[in-house]
Parts: C-alpha cells; sequence; structure tokens
C-alpha cells in the first residue's frame, strides 16, 4: 500500500469516527439526569473557580498597599513627629481592612480551607505590617488576638436593610455577623512576623545612618527574642515557617554584626560614616555566605 493511500486511509477513518461521535451526541438526551447533574457541577467548578481568582486579586491588592505601609513606616528614623507618620499609615490601613473585608464577604457560606492559598500572601504581608508599626509605637511584638480583634466587621448597612425585610432571628443575625470576618491562622502569623525581622534589619541600618545608636541594640534583643522562640517551634511546626528560620538568623546576625561594630568601633568610625561601614559589612558576609 502506497504512503498516499494509507494517509487517505487514516483520514477517512477519522471522518468515520467523528460523524459516529456526532450521531451519538446527537442521541443524547439533554433532560436527561445524569447530564443535568453534570452541568450543574460544571456550573459550580467555574464560580469555584472565578471566586478564587477574585480572592487572588484581592491578596494582591492587600500585599501592594501593605507594602507601600512598610516603605512609609521605614522614614520614622527621618521624621520629627513620629505621632503623624502613624497617624497617616493608620489611614492606609483602613484601606487594607477593606480589602481583607471584601475577602470575608467572598467567603460568607464557603470553607475557607478551600480558598486560604489564594489570600494567604495577603495576610502574611498585612501582619508583617501591622506588626512593624506595632513595634515601632511600642517596641514590642503584637499579639494574633490583637491583629484578629481588627478584622472583625460589621455587616454592610444594605445587608443589615436586607437581613430585617426577611425577619431573621436574632441568633442569624448574630452568626451572620461572626460570618463577616476573617481571622488570620497561627501559621499565616508567624510567616509574617518572621518576613519582619528583615524589615527591623533595615530599620536598624537606616537608624545608624540618621545617628540613632539606640535603636540597634533594641532591635538587637527583640530579634534574638523572636528567633530564641522560633527555634522552640523547630521542625515540628509548618514547612513554611522551618524554611523562614535560616533568613531571621541572617537578619539576626547582621544586626548583631552591627551592634558589634557601634560598641567596638564606634568611637573611631564617624556618625555619618557608620551606616556606610555596615552596609558594607553586610554586603561581605552575604557573599561570603553565598560562597
Amino acid at each position: 500500500m502506497s504512503k498516499e493511500g494509507g494517509f487517505r486511509k487514516r483520514k477517512y477513518d477519522n471522518v468515520q469516527c467523528r460523524n459516529r461521535k456526532e450521531e451519538r451526541e446527537s442521541k443524547v438526551n439533554p433532560s436527561s439526569p445524569v447530564l443535568l447533574s453534570f452541568k450543574t457541577f460544571q456550573k459550580e467548578l467555574d464560580a469555584k473557580h472565578d471566586k478564587y481568582e477574585r480572592l487572588v486579586k484581592l491578596s494582591r491588592d492587600i500585599t501592594i498597599e501593605s507594602k507601600r505601609i512598610i516603605f512609609l513606616l521605614h522614614r520614622v528614623s527621618s521624621v520629627n513627629d513620629v505621632e503623624e507618620l502613624l497617624k497617616e499609615s493608620e489611614a492606609k490601613f483602613g484601606d487594607v481592612r477593606q480589602k481583607i473585608q471584601q475577602i470575608s464577604q467572598e467567603l460568607i457560606g464557603e470553607d475557607m480551607c478551600q480558598f486560604h492559598r489564594a489570600f494567604s500572601p495577603g495576610l502574611q504581608e498585612y501582619v508583617e505590617a501591622v506588626s512593624f508599626q506595632h513595634f515601632i509605637r511600642t517596641r514590642s511584638l503584637i499579639s494574633l488576638d490583637e491583629i484578629n480583634r481588627h478584622l472583625v466587621f460589621a455587616p454592610k448597612k444594605e445587608e443589615a436593610e436586607n437581613s430585617e425585610d426577611v425577619a431573621l432571628s436574632d441568633s442569624q443575625g448574630e452568626k451572620h455577623k461572626q460570618q463577616l470576618c476573617l481571622q488570620v491562622t497561627p501559621t499565616d502569623y508567624l510567616l509574617g512576623i518572621a518576613d519582619l525581622t528583615g524589615e527591623l534589619m533595615r530599620m536598624c541600618i537606616t537608624s545608624v545612618g540618621n545617628g540613632d545608636i539606640e535603636t540597634p541594640f533594641e532591635v538587637s534583643h527583640f530579634l534574638r527574642a523572636i528567633y530564641d522562640g522560633f527555634t522552640y517551634i523547630g521542625n515540628t511546626g509548618p514547612y513554611e515557617v522551618s524554611k523562614k528560620l535560616y533568613t531571621l538568623k541572617q537578619s539576626l546576625g547582621k544586626v548583631e554584626d552591627a551592634c558589634y561594630t557601634l560598641t567596638v568601633r564606634g568611637s573611631e568610625i564617624p556618625k555619618h560614616m557608620l551606616a556606610d561601614v555596615l552596609s558594607s559589612k553586610t554586603s561581605t558576609s552575604e557573599r561570603e555566605e553565598r560562597i
């Protein structure tokens, strides 16, 4: 058989198979219970995927706004009125919490575990930003309960009016209010605090450049306490937390090197050159770690 004939035969077979498939599809009853069930499943999956994408977009918006707040808070060592800076950051946190409220509305009646990976990065960045602000204000670590207290939202006015129209009972109304909240999980809290250590390390170097010698030692004691807490968790916690431990140790080492330089050579180096010296030591240590 020639190649041409064989090709025509295979092509003819494909046409026959396609025709038989179309005949089978034409015989399918559109009102079949099985077909209707699968169409229902299709709609449910499409709705779930659409909701997942909306949550991912909200998480990106929360991440972007939280990073802007962190950049704003890094100006704390160069401004005269710290309270004014904190008030400005608090106003920006209001916009971030509105995004988180939208996530809580998307999750009403849903299993949060199915969508957690969609908005977890945004919550981690929010924890990092709010804990950074809390450290600047109080020089202490914010608790998980305190973070979650700010993430309980009252239902919107339109929703409250609708609930009155359908004459909900008191217990149903309380349940409706409880659904309008998004609680940060312990894992997201730990990952956000681990990322906070990198911002504190940058704050330490920046404060030295602005003539603040006390902040590096405060940051060093604070990071040492956080590192000790993470070492208690060790490999027993989530996998993501154990990965952050190495980065946390790096940040702590850079801050301790800065404190050592200030203590031993602080009187030898002019204040306006301290930041350059510490930055060069940090870059040198990073190159040695890569080697």
